[in-house]
């Protein structure tokens, strides 16, 4: 193993919580929009996104343990949208409205962002902390020669 391999494993998984902290904040910015896209001739509500991280594996596969280890770090799988029905809200006003006066608005719960915000934003943090103790103790290893 590398002495930069915790760098590196610390260094993805800061890209793929960024990532995810950006679809989730894009989530809360779109509860309410009513018009995400245009599918045969309607408006479709803004559909929620969801990441899919996966770890990474190591670049070095000459033995058993490293691979058992996964010293590869995480990366983002793919971006989804959630399958969850859109909600109906009453209001014969807004001229998204059907005939019977309901609005179909998108499938984003903001209690559920927040929370999915909180424990990514805590991972990111971690993450920071874990490429510090790693930088620290690099740093600490090079003044031992001196």
């Amino acid at each position: 193993m590398s002495i930069f391999q915790s760098l590196a494993t610390s260094g993805s998984a800061l890209t793929a919580h960024r990532l995810k902290l950006d679809v989730v904040s894009s989530n809360i910015a779109n509860a309410n929009t009513t018009r995400g896209e245009f599918v045969n001739g309607e408006w479709i509500p803004y559909r929620r996104k969801m990441v899919e991280l996966e770890t990474k594996q190591a670049a070095l596969f000459d033995s058993f343990l490293q691979k058992e280890m996964n010293l590869g770090g995480v990366r983002v799988n793919r971006i989804v949208e959630d399958s969850t029905p859109f909600r109906p809200v009453f209001d014969p006003t807004n001229p998204d409205s059907n005939e019977q006066g309901y609005v179909m608005m998108p499938n984003v719960d903001i209690t559920k962002e927040m929370v999915d915000l909180m424990s990514t934003s805590r991972a990111y943090e971690a993450n920071i902390t874990a490429f510090n103790a790693g930088k620290s103790m690099m740093e600490k290893a090079l003044t031992i020669g001196r």
